[in-house]
């Protein structure tokens, strides 16, 4: 139940076109919900303004589905995430309305109409390969109502490629960077912006890579200000990050731009 769907309810009651007593039915699962295999946080959307997320790696189709319905019930958009096409169809089929993202991996339900910010996320990739994880982030938080701007294929390896986007990266109010190999792509963004950088390493390189682990020091340690890094192949984390910084962010003016 969002916060809207709940100021609707209570001005029912107000109002009396609703009875206390249907009020308190509603109002019965906010807290949370249990199926007898979840415990689903229906009250998450109110608290933190971001509704609980479907996690589906070691869940079975079954419990997808269901947890996916009963989130639907209550009005928010509902995202599931590291998904697959079959599950996807097994989900329509509960929730008609759903849609796949398939380079994100992701579920998504769209039923909230809200005003978007007018601040822009920037979310920058550094090649071909972390596009998946760049996806989870845009899907995320296009999601949560917010604007996103990609620039992707722009690695250090031909940093002149990056450059050409100064200008519009220079415009945003939040830049999030998915970068795997070394993971320099971070601090090279965060030296030629003044707002903060979300980094995200990903898993994708050769041996030395260590499946992420390489790029998540070089980005832990840089020498920019103003970087913070979530895990590794965490796209969803980033968009997440991302949303709830614009949302607290008013839009440049012209004259700093």
């Amino acid at each position: 139940m969002n916060q809207e769907i709940l100021k609707k309810l209570l001005q029912d009651v107000q109002n009396q076109r609703c009875s206390i007593d249907s009020a308190l039915e509603q109002l019965r699962h906010l807290p949370f919900e249990s199926t007898g295999f979840a415990h689903i946080d229906h009250h998450r959307a109110v608290r933190r303004g971001i509704p609980e997320t479907i996690y589906c790696p070691g869940k079975t189709t079954e419990q997808i589905v269901e947890i996916f319905h009963r989130l639907a019930q209550k009005g928010n958009n509902v995202l599931a995430t590291r998904t697959d096409e079959q599950t996807f169809q097994a989900v329509q089929q509960r929730c008609p309305q759903a849609q796949f993202e398939a380079a994100a991996r992701a579920i998504v339900l769209r039923q909230e109409e809200k005003e978007i910010p007018p601040g822009t996320i920037a979310l920058v990739c550094a090649g071909t390969s972390d596009i998946p994880i760049a996806e989870e982030a845009r899907v995320t938080a296009q999601l949560l109502h917010q604007r996103v701007e990609t620039f992707y294929d722009v690695g250090v390896a031909g940093l002149h490629r990056l450059l050409s986007h100064c200008p519009q990266l220079q415009k945003a109010n939040v830049v999030i960077v998915v970068a795997g190999m070394e993971g320099a792509l971070a601090s090279v963004v965060a030296g030629l912006v003044a707002v903060p950088v979300i980094a995200v390493p990903t898993s994708v390189g050769y041996g030395a890579s260590f499946a992420g682990i390489a790029p998540l020091l070089t980005m832990l340690n840089s020498c920019a200000a103003g970087v913070s890094v979530v895990n590794i192949d965490n796209g969803f984390s980033a968009g997440c990050i991302a949303a709830m910084i614009n949302r607290n962010c008013q839009p440049k003016t012209d004259t700093e731009k």
